[in-house]
Parts: C-alpha cells; sequence; structure tokens
C-alpha cells in the first residue's frame, strides 16, 4: 500500500497518460530532480528512482520498450537526507518515565523488541507468547497486511521485564480472547498508530524535550543500542526482521531462543544506570 500511494502521488499525477515508449532518459531525471527542488527527501526520491527502474525494467521483458531509459538515473546529491538520531540510555529512560502504562509498553515493544509501529497496533494477545512475539501481520493506514518483508515475519525476543509488563498490562484489559487486539480502540479496532502518538506519546515526549524522538526512532535506537552492547549483527537483523546480507541470511537463521539473552541484557543495561 505504502508503494501504492507513492506511485499514485509522485509518478501517476505527475507524468500523465503518455505511452511508456514515450519517455526518454533525460525526461525522467528532470522528475526527479522536479522533486527534489520540491523538498522531498533523499530516501523518497532514491525509491521514485527505484520504482521507474522497475518499471521500464518490466515493459523492456514484456517487449513493450525496446530500452530501459531509466537504466541510469541517479538520485540527486542535492535531495535532503533527514539526520538519522537516536537515544541514549539516559533518554530512553527518560522516555519510559514520562509515558502511562499502556504507551510505556508500546514504546518498550519498539525499544527493547526492535518492533515497527505497525506491527505493534496489528498485535493479537495470541500471538504473543511466554518468550516472544510472533510477527504475522501489521496495520498500515486502518488496514491489516502482511508484514513489510519476508524477514519481517519473525518471532521477536521479549526480555523478562517486558513480559511481566505485558502480563499486567493484560489483566487491565477488557478483551484477551486470542484474537483479539493488544492495543485497540475504542471502536475496538486496531489503535490508530498516529492517534496514539498525536493523542497520547508526543505531548509527553514533547515536555521533556522529547518529541523528536518518533517510532523510526525508537527502532533506530534498539540496534544502535544492541550494538553498543557487542550483540552479534546477525541476532540484531533476525530481531529487527531486516536483512544482514542475503547469503547470510539464506545460509543461516538465529533461533529465537538466542536472542532472548541479547533483548534481556538491554533491558538490564537500562535498569542499571
Amino acid at each position: 500500500m505504502n508503494n501504492m500511494n507513492r506511485l499514485s502521488i509522485h509518478l501517476v499525477d505527475g507524468l500523465g497518460a503518455l505511452e511508456l515508449s514515450a519517455f526518454r532518459r533525460d525526461e525522467l531525471q528532470d522528475v526527479l530532480d522536479e522533486k527534489t527542488r520540491s523538498g522531498l527527501s533523499f530516501s523518497t526520491v532514491d525509491h521514485l528512482r527505484w520504482d521507474l527502474k522497475q518499471i521500464f525494467g518490466m515493459a523492456v521483458a514484456e517487449g513493450l520498450v525496446v530500452r530501459n531509459p531509466a537504466l541510469l538515473l541517479f538520485t540527486p546529491k542535492e535531495a535532503a537526507k533527514p539526520v538519522r538520531r537516536v537515544m541514549n540510555m539516559k533518554e530512553v529512560q527518560l522516555c519510559f518515565a514520562v509515558l502511562g502504562q499502556r504507551e510505556r509498553l508500546i514504546a518498550k515493544l519498539a525499544i527493547m523488541a526492535g518492533m515497527r509501529p505497525g506491527e505493534i497496533f496489528a498485535l493479537t494477545w495470541g500471538r504473543l507468547s511466554a518468550t516472544y512475539v510472533d510477527i504475522r501481520q501489521r496495520v498500515y493506514r486502518g488496514a491489516i497486511d502482511t508484514p513489510k518483508t519476508d524477514q519481517s515475519i519473525r518471532k521477536a525476543a521479549l526480555p523478562e521485564g517486558l513480559l511481566r509488563e505485558i502480563e499486567a498490562w493484560r489483566r487491565v484489559s477488557l478483551v484477551t480472547r486470542d484474537d483479539a487486539w493488544a492495543f485497540p480502540s475504542e471502536r475496538m479496532t486496531p489503535m490508530s498508530k498516529d492517534n496514539c502518538w498525536n493523542r497520547n506519546i508526543k505531548p509527553k515526549l514533547e515536555s521533556v524535550g522529547m518529541g523528536w524522538a518518533i517510532f523510526l526512532v525508537m527502532r533506530r535506537t534498539h540496534a544502535t543500542l544492541m550494538n553498543e552492547l557487542g550483540v552479534n549483527g546477525k541476532l540484531v537483523a533476525d530481531q529487527l526482521g531486516h536483512s544482514l546480507d542475503v547469503s547470510q541470511n539464506v545460509l543461516t537463521q538465529s533461533p529465537v531462543e538466542s536472542r532472548l539473552p541479547a533483548v534481556n541484557q538491554l533491558e538490564k543495561s537500562l535498569l542499571v544506570m
């Protein structure tokens, strides 16, 4: 759905109803240059470059065009590259301290377990086991979808203290059957990520000068802190549902049991400071 939205807004609406054979490389590069001038991030413009390359690559394979005019496109170096901030240990502790029970648990799933917000808000009680969360779905703009990649379908290890907080949240939840949402809205649908952030998390974090610590920062913080603790990179990649590199992921997989000490180590490091 994210890809469809990007294609529709930035390519289909902008380029109009031209035949594929009418496009030339310079014209396509002009599109990327214009998107850069309009203020789109480097990541978005680079995704558009990849989209064009794939679209015309398929057109070549289907015999609709002779050559791929997007093959040599480049992402303008002027495209804005965001500052990739992460929290340090004290900032993580402050984040946890200012949030209420539900929001603190959501933040801990992002920081301690490395989960994406769409995965957190798509959690059902039946997916939470004694040592891990079984990630099989995500919610995106209110719709239940499959995880982002094949690697995203995974079992993410949960540290012991976080498991106790999950059980505490279960005890005060209205509906806890296996197919019930762990974080439901008032209508008993999956809670909206944006509503949760804007109404319940962002104001609390802004009150202590941490409004910048969005969900992406939380997930990035997990990877950074685990690296600082010396945790094996493959374990971190499997926990996050990311690819370390294709060959290594094909040949080796770390069992969830081997990642339990890693997430417990992260939790204990945060508690002792």
